[in-house]
């Protein structure tokens, strides 16, 4: 890349590193997917939120849901690695991030989730959409701004 500046290949590289750590993070949702229900189990109590259900729509909602998340997480990862090409489209899962995390909010309150739960997960993931939109700008800034070629100038000048 040897046209671009310093500060627009630290910003991308910023962007790419925060897009990586949240797909990451996300991708690890798939341990879900296979885990023995068992496990499951424990981790609903820790949450706090007593003996997991039974029914086959609970595991099927579990293990689905997971296999979103992991989805998700392994599309951010791919995008990470050109954030210059994929730019409108990392913005957009952005504002989604942002949108979504206020939606999540409003369920977890209607539900009585747990406070903990409550408060963390939907501003969480508003805060993930406004750390991308944050950095996304530093990015965007940074870039050099278009200079004609030596030529178009020559020939504005005729």
């Amino acid at each position: 890349m040897p046209d671009e500046s310093y500060e627009e290949t630290k910003s991308s590289r910023r962007l790419a590193l925060v897009l990586r750590g949240l797909g990451c993070l996300d991708f690890a949702a798939l341990l879900a997917v296979v885990v023995p229900e068992r496990w499951i189990d424990i981790a609903h109590h820790s949450a706090g939120l007593g003996a997991l259900p039974r029914e086959p729509i609970v595991g099927y909602l579990v293990r689905s849901t997971s296999a979103l998340y992991a989805l998700h997480g392994a599309i951010v990862v791919f995008m990470s690695f050109d954030v210059v090409h994929y730019a409108r489209l990392i913005r957009f899962i952005a504002w989604a991030a942002v949108i979504h995390g206020a939606v999540i909010l409003g369920i977890d309150i209607a539900q009585e989730m747990p406070v903990l739960w409550r408060y963390a997960e939907g501003p969480g993931f508003t805060a993930t959409g406004i750390v991308v939109l944050v950095l996304q700008r530093f990015q965007l800034r940074s870039r050099p701004t278009a200079q004609p070629s030596p030529a178009i100038k020559r020939i504005a000048q005729e």
